[in-house]
């Protein structure tokens, strides 16, 4: 009898192993045709939370919601210490440059100075910057890490999110639904 029970307690310790890599790999399985920067943020649909902010470049200016409404926008997360924030930063440029797109930029958790001196040497595509330095804005926003990008329609309202780099490859993805915006504005 005893021999019973151990060859059941020996199947277990062969199957066990078994199912816990099957379910692992059902994991792994479901997370691979998902787009990592595509993460749904709850404020979709909603409007961004009322704020009232200082400027990065003017400390003394109060910046508020009613400063971001009535013009679709992108409202850019960004930091001086993020890398992937400079390697976004070009493109931006460009966009603003060559699509006359409408950025409002939140620097978060940054410090002012640093900042500044950044926007001067890599050129300022931001229409103005909120400075966050507490980040309590981008607690607001549901801020996972930076660079976000909020696409935002003229009443204020989160139509959409990008985590990441934002590049040609990324725009492509935000920019009809930016040109429909626009294009309800009649801009």
């Amino acid at each position: 009898m005893s021999e019973k029970k151990i060859s059941r307690m020996q199947r277990w310790l062969l199957v066990l192993p078994m199912l816990m890599a099957f379910g692992l790999g059902l994991f792994l399985y479901q997370g691979l045709g998902k787009d990592p920067n595509k993460l749904e943020s709850s404020l979709l649909g909603q409007k961004i939370p009322s704020f009232i902010g200082e400027s990065l470049d003017e400390p003394v200016r109060a910046i508020a919601l009613d400063d971001i409404v009535g013009t679709p926008s992108l409202v850019n997360v960004w930091a001086t210490w993020c890398p992937t924030c400079k390697a976004e930063h070009a493109f931006l440029n460009e966009l603003v440059a060559t699509e006359g797109v409408r950025i409002i930029g939140v620097n978060y958790h940054d410090q002012r100075a640093p900042a500044q001196d950044w926007l001067l040497r890599l050129g300022n595509p931001y229409e103005f910057s909120i400075y966050d330095p507490k980040g309590q804005l981008g607690i607001e926003l549901g801020v996972i890490g930076a660079p976000e990008t909020y696409l935002v329609d003229a009443q204020g309202t989160i139509v959409d999110k990008h985590t990441g780099e934002l590049n040609a490859r990324t725009w492509g993805k935000l920019k009809p639904q930016y040109d429909a915006l626009m294009a309800q504005q009649g801009q």
